[in-house]
């Protein structure tokens, strides 16, 4: 079993920045694909940025050069670094693991947290 809590959400500024961990307890994901994905009210769930166990990195053209997605193994964390933050980010954002590969559909995961939420500002 693999628990997921997301953090660090909050209201931030147009234009300013925010970073978003998502710790795991149980077993660790050391060799588990990693994904963010965000949830805008009245819209489907999102794929926003997913790495690999070896720290590959595929991010969303919406958020590619705002965003970046990074892992610490050893604490069973993952971030996701909010730059350039535009409303059209607000979103409950979600971590989710992957036992067998990285995806960019939430189908392809396994385990998810109960999403953080996200508010920009204009």
């Amino acid at each position: 079993q693999v628990q997921l809590v997301e953090s660090g959400g909050g209201l931030v500024q147009a234009g300013g920045s925010l970073s978003l961990s998502c710790a795991a307890s149980g077993r660790t994901f050391t060799n588990y694909y990693l994904g963010w994905f965000r949830q805008a009210p009245g819209k489907e769930r999102d794929f926003v940025a997913c790495i690999s166990w070896s720290s590959g990195m595929l991010y969303a053209d919406s958020v590619k050069g705002r965003f970046a997605i990074s892992r610490d193994n050893a604490k069973n964390t993952m971030y996701l670094q909010m730059n350039s933050l535009k409303p059209e980010d607000t979103a409950v954002y979600y971590c989710a693991a992957s036992r067998s590969a990285w995806s960019t559909s939430e189908r392809g995961y396994d385990y998810w947290g109960q999403g953080t939420q996200v508010t920009v500002s204009s």
